[in-house]
């Protein structure tokens, strides 16, 4: 007898062992993108299933399209990590992950495939839909653990997934001249950059010194909304492009 999968879309269940119960009041409010980071999927599913390893999603997006359910959405997946958003910690108690085929920064990152971004946008916008994930929830690993992740990194086409409904987004303002922050300065207007980007969610100190900690949320913050450039430094097209995010946001984010 075959298992049915929790979603609305052509999906197989492979599942994996590593979950256990979500804590608090169990509600799905956030959807968290990763990519494999690892040299190739068969290596990356075997991880993800390995209980030595204490890690897994929910989801798993081969190159080709194919979508595999490890973990039931009830669960409780272990994807996050040490991560933060909005005050949160235990983002995994309230979050469904879905992890990306691609060999990552370390392994030869590459675009991703366009099968496998089809998938994903079908994926992500039943899971939304289902659970009623606002488009400000739906967010990478590098914005939740900007110190230790880059997934699923500057290549993903977040554009492309807003163009579908699916995550915050607006244009990035283009890349010119004019003054920035970098790591080492201090004063009121790092200490205003720090205050959007915690009321965004971020976990950033607002204590206007343009720390290591600023420059790591800088740079996920530039993976995610402008890509064009990823180099952590707070120039005027990052802070335009994070104005921008922030007014387009309804009181109730």
């Amino acid at each position: 007898m075959s298992v049915r999968t929790d979603c609305g879309i052509p999906a197989k269940v492979h599942p994996s062992a590593n979950h256990n119960e979500r804590r608090g009041d169990g509600v799905v409010d956030m959807l968290v993108l990763h990519y494999t980071g690892m040299q190739d999927s068969e290596s990356a599913l075997r991880r993800l299933c390995d209980p030595r390893a204490e890690v897994s999603a929910h989801y798993f997006v081969e190159e080709d399209g194919s979508i595999l359910q490890c973990v039931p959405e009830s669960r409780r997946a272990w994807h996050a990590g040490k991560s933060f958003w909005k005050g949160e910690t235990d983002l995994n108690s309230r979050s469904i992950g879905i992890e990306i085929v691609n060999p990552g920064h370390n392994w030869g990152y590459r675009p991703f495939p366009e099968a496998q971004i089809a998938a994903v946008i079908a994926l992500c916008a039943d899971i939304c839909a289902r659970h009623r994930i606002a488009p400000w929830r739906v967010l990478a690993h590098s914005d939740i653990a900007p110190e230790r992740k880059e997934d699923p990194g500057e290549l993903f086409p977040w554009d492309r997934l807003a163009g579908e409904g699916i995550g915050h987004f607006v244009p990035p303002v283009p890349v010119t001249g004019g003054r920035f922050f970098q790591q080492g300065e201090s004063g009121q207007p790092v200490e205003a950059l720090q205050s959007m980007l915690a009321i965004y969610g971020y976990n950033v100190p607002v204590n206007g010194v343009f720390d290591e900690q600023t420059a790591a949320v800088i740079t996920a913050f530039q993976r995610h909304f402008r890509p064009e450039r990823v180099d952590g430094i707070a120039d005027a097209s990052t802070i335009a492009t994070l104005h921008g995010l922030l007014t387009s946001l309804p009181d109730l984010a």
